[in-house]
């Protein structure tokens, strides 16, 4: 009779820590951090017993699926994986708290061609303004890598002109999607959102001297409800423990960094 006694004292006790501590945590995330949190999020919610329920936005941009336009249409989510500069405007206008946000990764920008092509030479600065140039087309992300392509690079080699009617900013869409099918002869994103598209040849990343690297960073929703259970994710997300994954999906973990 003890021992029935014990374990059923056992039972309520482990169905009322579950019920206390298990909570639905909504994430929504950019792409370029897609890849690495598709591996770790069962890893936090078997550890924890939290529920992940993810949706996926670029960072920046007009699309219905932009975490900003998430936001403005009071879309009810608590964490929130995105660009840093683009997180730390929604932290200035209080829609993310201040409070314990985290850089998790940087993120740099490569070139794909369409698999089964000849890859074209990225490895100096020349060697890419003239890849852009005899290019037939051209498609770069509607985010962070995109609108560093299109309003800084492009026109700092001096080919912007050249690529007015052939360069195709790609919305809510990986680019390499779009290669891959062959409607594009070359795309340019980070290199973390090209590496799992199938169908197309990851040249490389764009030369030192003129790449752009992104920061990607965790917030939580100033409305969330369930604030300690979101912090334990971004915990877990920027720990030290999970850096070597992160780095397989073609990121820099933050704890790589100085």
């Amino acid at each position: 009779m003890k021992r029935k006694h014990l374990l059923w004292l056992s039972l309520v006790t482990l169905w009322l820590c579950t019920s206390t501590w298990a909570d639905d945590i909504r994430v929504v995330s950019s792409g370029g951090f897609a890849a690495a949190y598709k591996v770790l999020a069962p890893q936090f919610e078997a550890q924890t017993g939290h529920h992940l329920v993810v949706a996926w936005g670029p960072s920046m941009g007009e699309t219905p699926n932009a975490i900003p336009q998430r936001l403005k249409r009071g879309e009810p989510m608590d964490v929130v994986i995105m660009v840093g500069d683009a997180l730390e405007g929604l932290i200035q206008q209080g829609q993310v708290d201040r409070e314990g946000h985290r850089t998790l990764a940087l993120s740099k920008i490569s070139m794909a061609v369409r698999a089964g092509t000849t890859p074209p030479d990225i490895s100096t600065v020349e060697a890419l303004r003239q890849t852009l140039l005899h290019a037939s087309s051209v498609a770069y992300s509607d985010s962070a890598s995109g609108e560093y392509l299109s309003k800084v690079l492009f026109p700092q080699l001096g080919v912007a002109e050249a690529l007015r009617d052939k360069g195709h900013k790609i919305p809510a869409e990986p680019v390499g999607q779009v290669v891959a099918r062959g409607e594009a002869e070359i795309g340019f994103q980070q290199t973390a959102e090209l590496m799992p598209i199938k169908g197309i040849t990851l040249v490389g990343e764009i030369p030192a001297s003129v790449q752009h690297v992104t920061p990607f960073a965790a917030g939580i929703v100033a409305s969330s409800s369930v604030k300690p259970a979101a912090q334990a994710l971004i915990d877990y997300l920027s720990s030290a423990k999970v850096a070597s994954e992160i780095q397989k999906t073609g990121l820099t973990p933050s704890h790589s960094t100085p």
